[in-house]
């Protein structure tokens, strides 16, 4: 009961802090403002973290490795202590125990990403149906419409009703489950 309400706090940690990390990195990536609210938020929870690391970690093509990378150990990390609490033993070879954390690690990152852009896509929708000019609005557009243009050039609009966003979250939910496959892969390299 401790060990699951400890993983609780950890985790909910662990994922507030990667969230903020992947908003860093998709927003810089989409070249969204961080004069705003949000981004003043998003700056102040992870600048302890992505300004340090910059000066040892350059970007590369235009992307901002320094956000991206933290976010993977954050959730490497979080892989390794839930495996340490729960007792699992990482069998007799260190670097497929190694290996598998990281690679585990990566496919939650990855969750991660799908669940900020299943998040975003769904506060575009709403804002665009209840308040299309709220403070929040062109920043959450700016950061749903590359996810959203191509499906728009093959989904029509309905009756003036853009179902781009519905086909955005199926799609989302159909790499989820690709995903929690994968990260069934990287398993018979943590046990022997």
């Amino acid at each position: 009961m401790l060990t699951s309400l400890l993983l609780l706090i950890l985790n909910a940690a662990a994922s507030f802090l990667t969230l903020m990390l992947l908003a860093r990195f998709f927003m810089q990536w989409q070249r969204v403002s961080f004069r705003n609210q949000l981004g003043q938020f998003i700056l102040a929870t992870t600048d302890w973290l992505v300004l340090p690391l910059r000066r040892v970690v350059p970007g590369l093509f235009g992307l901002d490795i320094a956000s991206l990378l933290p976010a993977w150990a954050v959730q490497t990390l979080m892989v390794f202590i839930e495996f340490a609490l729960r007792g699992i033993d990482l069998g007799g070879n260190p670097l497929g125990a190694l290996l598998g954390v990281w690679g585990i690690g990566l496919v939650e990152l990855m969750r991660m990403m799908v669940y900020l852009l299943m998040g975003v896509v769904l506060a575009s929708a709403i804002l665009s149906w209840v308040n299309p000019y709220a403070p929040m609005a062109p920043i959450i557009n700016a950061l749903a419409e590359p996810f959203l243009r191509p499906i728009r050039q093959v989904v029509p609009m309905i009756a003036n009703v853009d179902l781009s966003p519905l086909v955005l979250l199926l799609v989302l939910q159909v790499v989820l489950v690709l995903l929690g496959s994968l990260q069934g892969a990287f398993l018979p390299l943590l046990v022997r």
